[in-house]
């Protein structure tokens, strides 16, 4: 499994889909799904193997985006529509816990501040592994977003 994040075009998904099997179901949802039809929430793709949560969401600033990571699943982070800023950070370099890590959202949280922030653009997706501590939701206006959550066995 990668140790570093990926920021890619959703037409190049396909260069990824080698690294992890859930991944090609990931991919194929976002390359078919009409998002304009679909209600924020949860979106079953492979039952809790993988599955989508879609939202519409304001950016907090990167003052205000709180870093975690997850365990369980890797996540695939794909901007509909706007534009979000995450920051990353090695989750080995995470310091300062902020809550205990929760098994049944596979998250936990820290007061570290990202040491690098990517611009996500819209038609753009970001892969974040265990080994990814990310801080979302880091830019301003608007975003609309799928994050497809891939179970890593």
């Amino acid at each position: 499994m990668p140790g570093t994040m990926i920021l890619d075009l959703l037409v190049n998904a396909h260069l990824y889909l080698d690294l992890h099997p859930g991944l090609a179901r990931g991919f194929q949802f976002l390359e078919e799904a009409a998002f304009e039809s679909l209600d924020d929430g949860r979106h079953e793709i492979d039952g809790d193997r993988v599955f989508a949560l879609l939202s519409h969401d304001e950016g907090k600033g990167q003052e205000q985006a709180r870093i975690e990571h997850h365990r369980q699943y890797l996540d695939i982070q794909y901007v509909i529509d706007g534009e979000d800023r995450i920051g990353w950070m090695p989750t080995s370099h995470c310091q300062r816990l902020a809550s205990d890590f929760e098994p049944d959202g596979d998250v936990a949280f820290y007061f570290d501040r990202p040491t690098s922030w990517l611009v996500v653009p819209e038609g753009s997706f970001a892969v974040f592994f265990p080994t990814d501590a990310h801080a979302p939701l880091g830019g301003s206006g608007e975003v609309f977003k799928a994050v497809v959550k891939v179970l890593l066995d």
